[in-house]
């Protein structure tokens, strides 16, 4: 894991190359997801029943095989483990109670001269949801990405999660049961997203994807956005730690682990303003890491995309994170509220010692999809507003017509758009 310190002269150089991390433009991925759009496109179900043999070797000739049952789930939900099925039912009520805020009200406001203006605030009709399917299994996944579609009022939800081998995990299964999944289908990767975008004879068109996949999966939504909304392109997962003098070495560097079993792309990186805690941080992951179940991936993606970085104040580590702008970001310092205004770019922050991410990633309540790759610059969590459109209210009254016509009118001739212009125009008192 390499170490960089912001008085090194190169240090701008090093950080740059950290952040390089172009994984999404591969050319080569590129052509193959567009090539298997253009083919579930034209072909629908046949498509998708060639890419379930050739990518999840499920052997099956009807498409209406791809689809779970309704009681298959409700079944998931009653067999399985009874302290698993609490934790995710304490877990799904705390993600809804932090949605419920999220939800926006139509609103209007009437002018002196009876003209009325507002905003209209409605539900998708029907949304897709991608749970991912390959290493591992993500019922948090469905949960986060569903419960708000259910608390703005989305009234059709589809959910697609690849099944590799034919194997379907009963929590994901359960979750979806839990949640309030409409309709569940066992197919994933570009060919999934292709058939949300656009629809099969078997599975419905809707009108938004969400939810976080591998390369091709966001490579797909990228191609198929247009056509369908879709919620961000994500990448590999990031976290980035605070740490100040006093922070808990061992903590901090679990909670980079964390971060890195993921898979091999996922990036940890630990800012701190003491070279002290920095060397204390490098013994702890020397001793930890041969303890760690998935010790190859995590030791793979710290070698390649982790960093130490040394700063010289609190402030100065600020400052740092904004410019890397992670998905996640942990605060263990002494005065979280000091340094809390200082953050402008994260996607979640978690403020003090005892906020871990991964306790984000589960249960805290708010939504464990968000932007990458630097985007929470300019991108949000996956929330309630994801899944409401607005439209604008627009309701001039007679009295308010005539000088609202004649400011459009003067516009509209000074743009040389005649036609606007006189369309303005019959609404003068003058001309009625």
């Amino acid at each position: 894991m390499r170490t960089l310190n912001t008085l090194d002269p190169d240090f701008d150089a090093g950080i740059s190359s950290l952040l390089d991390r172009d994984t999404a433009e591969d050319r080569a991925v590129e052509t193959t997801v567009r090539d298997i759009i253009d083919a579930v496109r034209a072909e629908g179900d046949v498509a998708l029943l060639r890419y379930s043999r050739q990518f999840d070797r499920l052997e099956i000739s009807d498409a209406a095989e791809l689809e779970i049952a309704a009681v298959k789930l409700k079944d998931a939900y009653q067999n399985l483990d009874e302290s698993i099925r609490e934790a995710l039912s304490i877990a799904a009520k705390r993600i809804r109670a932090y949605h419920e805020k999220e939800v926006a009200q139509s609103w209007s406001y009437t002018e002196e001269d009876g003209t009325r203006l507002g905003q209209i605030i409605t539900p998708l009709d029907r949304v897709g949801v991608y749970v991912p399917g390959g290493k591992a299994a993500y019922p948090s996944s469905v949960l986060m990405t569903v419960t708000p579609a259910k608390v703005a009022g989305v009234k059709d939800i589809i959910m697609v999660v690849p099944t590799p081998g034919g194997e379907v995990n009963p929590a994901v299964l359960a979750a979806a049961y839990l949640a309030g999944v409409d309709r569940v289908f066992c197919i994933g990767g570009a060919q999934a997203i292709a058939a949300l975008a656009y629809g099969t004879q078997t599975v419905p068109r809707v009108d938004k994807i969400v939810g976080p996949g591998n390369i091709y999966v966001a490579t797909a939504k990228r191609q198929v956005f247009g056509q369908v909304g879709i919620d961000m392109i994500a990448g590999p997962s990031e976290v980035v730690v605070i740490a100040d003098e006093n922070a808990n070495a061992d903590w901090a560097v679990m909670d980079l682990f964390a971060q890195a079993e993921h898979d091999e792309l996922a990036q940890s990186i630990l800012i701190t303003d003491s070279q002290a805690f920095a060397d204390a941080a490098q013994a702890s992951i020397t001793r930890q890491l041969p303890q760690m179940e998935r010790r190859s991936i995590i030791e793979q993606s710290l070698d390649d995309y982790g960093a130490i970085i040394v700063t010289q104040s609190v402030a100065e580590s600020a400052k740092i994170a904004n410019r890397i702008a992670p998905e996640h970001l942990e605060l263990m310092v002494d005065d979280v509220d000091k340094l809390i205004p200082l953050i402008r770019h994260a996607g979640a922050i978690f403020a003090g010692r005892y906020s871990a991410e991964s306790l984000g990633d589960y249960c805290a309540g708010p939504n464990h999809v968000l932007p990458t790759a630097g985007t929470a610059r300019f991108s949000s969590p996956l929330g309630v507003y994801d899944y409401q459109k607005r439209s604008s209210l627009i309701q001039i009254s007679e009295q308010g017509a005539d000088h609202i016509a004649r400011v459009a009118s003067t516009l509209a001739r000074c743009e040389g758009l005649t036609g606007h212009a006189r369309s303005a125009e019959f609404r003068f008192k003058s001309n009625q």
